[in-house]
This record gives structure tokens, C-alpha cells and sequence, in this order.
């Protein structure tokens, strides 16, 4: 008994902190449609996460390309089919790793930095502060940064995707003897718009995923230094786990006919 008891307890927490996070990203929205608005704080989280975020993105965009391709060679060329490479990589890329992997790493880098800040606000009672202010904090220290992720994050799965189209090509055409004309042929043939909106689509879901996840998780933390680094993990665990459920859902309504 004890457990099934445990079970029961910790499933009862689980749907409980489901609610929470919904009710939370349901007031974000709500506030978003409303006055005042802080410029200011909007400008700085839209440097933040957008600006900033460049280097670990392309970075991660421009290896995957390369892996991308050494790995499709290495069993493209057992059925002859070298020629498709270039399609697979380029809407792989801009389907579906180009948002996953910008979206977790700008989970990783953003998130954890949004939940800390918050946090540590939180713990030394700024957030209380704000309201003897008659500051909203959803206002003040939410909105901006959900705002923020859902312009930027596009932006950022956008240069992902050329960063990552470009390694591809540059593997190919120098290490494996693609030719150029070639490559970009057959690059550019199935390449449809649809197959790049679809991923700028997923990667401003995850950028309100990214910024709710962050924000709940440093404006729910509990006291003291241990609270602050545990709503940072909190909120990677959290923006992680929701980008790839959210990936699965958005694909499904999606490419499902």
C-alpha cells in the first residue's frame, strides 16, 4: 500500500503542476494584451535571447549539417541513392533539427538564465517590492520575455537553418566530392515554403514554451540560494521535455493529412 499510496501521491503533484504551469501561461497571454507595456525590459530580452544566442546556435546548426551528411553518405551510398542527400538534409534541417535544436539550446542558455534571474528576485523579495510599486510582475518581468522568445525564436530557427544547409554543403562538396551545381540542384528541387514555415511555426511555440518555462520556474521558487539553482534546472527540464512533446503534436497537425 505504501506504494501505490507514493504513486498516487506524486501523480496527484504532477496533474497539480500541470494546472499550474497552464493557468500561468493562460495569464501570460492575458497580459499580454494589455496596458502598460514595458519597452524597455521587451528591448533588452529581445538582445538577450536573440543577439546572444547566435553563436551556440550556429554552432550547433552548422555541426548538424556536417554530421548530417556524413551519416546519410554513409548509408545512402548502399543503395546507390547519393543524389537524394542533399533533399534529406535540407528538410531535415528546416523541418525538424533546425527548431528542436535551436529551441533546446536556446532552452539551455535562455531558460536557465530567465529562471535564475527571476528567482533571485524572488528570494530577495524584488518581486514583492514590484507590487508595493503598483507593478504588476507579470507585466514587468513576464510578458517581455514571452514576447521576446516568440519573435526571436523564428528568427533564430531561420539562420539555423542556412547555417546548417551550409555545412551540409560545405562536407559534401569538399570532403566528399559532391559537385556544386549539383548539390545546390537538388537542394533547392523539393525544397517547398511550407517545409520552412512548418519550422518557423514549431520554433515560436517553443520560444512561449521556452519563456513560460523560465518565467514559472523562477517565479515559483522557494527560498534561499538551494531554491535558486533548483528552479534553474526546473526550467531546462521543464522547456526540454515540453519542446519535444510539442514537436510531436505540431508535426502531427502539421505534415498529417
Amino acid at each position: 500500500m505504501r506504494f501505490i499510496r507514493a504513486i498516487g501521491k506524486y501523480s496527484l503533484l504532477m496533474v497539480a503542476k500541470i494546472g499550474q504551469v497552464i493557468c500561468f501561461s493562460f495569464s501570460a497571454i492575458r497580459w499580454i494584451f494589455s496596458f502598460p507595456f514595458y519597452f524597455r525590459q521587451f528591448a533588452e530580452n529581445l538582445v538577450e535571447i536573440g543577439f546572444f544566442s547566435i553563436p551556440v546556435v550556429g554552432m550547433t546548426a552548422i555541426f548538424t549539417g556536417a554530421v548530417l551528411v556524413l551519416q546519410s553518405y554513409t548509408g545512402f551510398t548502399r543503395f546507390s541513392a547519393e543524389h537524394s542527400i542533399p533533399t534529406v538534409v535540407v528538410l531535415s534541417i528546416t523541418r525538424e533539427l533546425g527548431p528542436v535544436l535551436a529551441g533546446l539550446m536556446v532552452a539551455g542558455r535562455v531558460g536557465s538564465s530567465i529562471a535564475a534571474e527571476i528567482a533571485t528576485m524572488k528570494v530577495t523579495e524584488q518581486v514583492d517590492a514590484l507590487f508595493t510599486l503598483s507593478v504588476n510582475p507579470m507585466k514587468y518581468l513576464v510578458v517581455p520575455r514571452v514576447l521576446a522568445s516568440l519573435i526571436v525564436l523564428p528568427l533564430l530557427v531561420l539562420v539555423a537553418d542556412i547555417i546548417g544547409i551550409m555545412g551540409g554543403y560545405l562536407v559534401a562538396t569538399e570532403k566528399l566530392g559532391f559537385n556544386r551545381a549539383s548539390y545546390i540542384y537538388n537542394t533547392m528541387q523539393y525544397l517547398e515554403t511550407d517545409d520552412v514555415v512548418s519550422g518557423l511555426i514549431k520554433a515560436a511555440v517553443f520560444g512561449f514554451i521556452i519563456a513560460v518555462s523560465g518565467c514559472y520556474s523562477g517565479y515559483h521558487a522557494k527560498k534561499g540560494a538551494e531554491g535558486v539553482g533548483t528552479a534553474t534546472i526546473n526550467s531546462v527540464v521543464m522547456a526540454s521535455v515540453l519542446i519535444l512533446f510539442a514537436n510531436y503534436v505540431t508535426t502531427q497537425l502539421l505534415f498529417t493529412k
